[in-house]
Order: structure tokens, then sequence, then C-alpha cells
């Protein structure tokens, strides 16, 4: 059973360079829309990655560590590609493939593997919280993104520090597990997030 991991964030807050301290020996990075990493580093990085390519990588299982970045792209590059068909089925599609993913790294992963999926925010029109984004109303009533993971956790950034939050401010759906992380702040580094996370669950 591997363990997925949401880290959301806008767009230059943090999310992908947060990875600049992974081990490129046992970790390989899933590039969906962006072809460079704003890093100097020999991650292993597959660019253009769709669901086929991510899960021809993880039957190998090669790494221990899983970076999808720019997770969000799963849904909007097949919605686009979609664009012209008539109804609703495709987003019941959509939704299943994305659920589907995470539900395989749950179920069919070794369990010292760990996904780390990077994505998007956006404020709920309804609640006003930060959530993950999603490709509108009509998703989000077929698939709750945080519901899919035990830990969801948030950049949040000034412009001059970065940092991940781990617990919610009641206007944010962040989440992890007690005590797993110390402090409901801790820095931008997704190397220490990884640590933490095998400590806590003995992997």
């Amino acid at each position: 059973m591997g363990i997925p991991v949401l880290v959301m964030g806008e767009s230059g807050s943090g999310k992908t360079y947060s990875m600049k301290n992974m081990d490129k020996k046992t970790t390989a990075v899933f590039s969906v829309e962006k072809n460079k990493l704003p890093f100097k580093n020999e991650l292993t990085l597959f660019k253009n990655s769709t669901y086929e390519t991510i899960g021809k990588e993880f039957k190998e299982k090669k790494f221990k560590s899983y970076v999808i970045d720019d997770s969000q792209y799963l849904l909007v590059n097949e919605f686009f590609d979609r664009a012209k068909e008539v109804g609703y089925q495709k987003f019941t599609d959509i939704a299943l493939r994305f659920r589907n993913l995470v539900h395989y790294i749950n179920r069919t992963l070794p369990d010292d593997a760990i996904v780390y999926f990077l994505h998007h925010t956006e404020q709920d029109s309804n609640t006003g919280k930060i959530k993950a984004k999603t490709i509108g109303k009509m998703l989000d009533d077929k698939l709750t993104v945080e519901g899919c993971f035990d830990i969801v956790l948030m950049t949040n950034t000034d412009g001059k520090t970065f940092s991940f939050l781990t617990k919610t401010d009641g206007y944010n759906t962040v989440k992890s597990p007690e005590d797993m992380f110390e402090g409901d702040r801790i820095p931008n580094d997704l190397a220490i997030v990884d640590k933490a996370i095998r400590e806590y669950y003995n992997i």
C-alpha cells in the first residue's frame, strides 16, 4: 500500500522548488506540463507525463518517492481533449481516472512508496475555502480531491519566505495525522516531508 500526498498551492508559491533536496537515487518526477525544473538537479524527470506514463513507471517499481508536478493538468488536459463531446459523461470519466490513480497508489504500490501530487488551488465559491483546483463544479460534485488523501499540505509565502501549512486554519482544506509534523508550519522542503512521513509510519 503506497501513500498518496497532496501538496496544494498557487503557481509560483514554491511547490515545484520544494523537491530540490529530494534524493536523486530514489525519486522520480512526472512533469505533466513543464519540461524544466526551476533548479539544478539530477532527478529523474519524465516530461509530458500522462496517466499511461505514470502507470508504466509505477509497475517498474524503481523508485521510493514519486512527484506528479502540476497534477491538476491530468484533469485539465483530458477535459480539453474531450471538449467537443456533448453531455456529462466525460466529467464522470475524468473524475474516475483521477480517483483510480489514487486508488492504485493506495492498493498496489509497495508500502515504502510515497507519491506527491503537486496541485494548484482555487477558492470554493460556496464555502470560501481554498481547495484543490479542478475543472469546475460538475467535477466537484463527483469528486472531492482532498477526500482521496490522508495528508494534504499547502504552500504559504509572503514573497520572501516559503513554507508548508500542515493544519487547517479553517479557511483551507489542509490536514495531516496528529504529530506527524513539528508544528502547523514547516519548511518548504519535500525532503523534510518525506522523512517525516517515513518516520511516522516506520517505513
